[in-house]
């Protein structure tokens, strides 16, 4: 249970640390929703966070075909195929 407390001009709630804890808020931005039953309140999610982790579990759970496994092979750069 929390309630609202004034601080400067504005007002705010202090979080008790098992609940910080729980909800894996401590140390990160925060950002706030308002939704029809009040307010939510989540860490602020960075662009493609956890994507790689999502692409390397995709890549284990499948077995590249002879097609897949000949671009995943490739080198990166052919210098040879370069026209100067």
């Amino acid at each position: 249970m929390a309630t609202l407390i004034r601080i400067g001009n504005s007002q705010g709630i202090r979080i008790p640390k098992a609940v910080i804890e729980q909800a894996r808020l401590e140390d990160k931005q925060l950002e706030f929703k308002i939704i029809d039953d009040g307010l939510l309140i989540q860490p602020v999610k960075k662009n493609r966070e956890g994507w790689k982790e999502q692409f390397d579990k995709a890549l284990k759970s499948q077995e590249p075909n002879e097609a897949d496994q000949a671009w995943l092979d490739a080198p990166l750069v052919n210098e040879e195929d370069w026209e100067w």
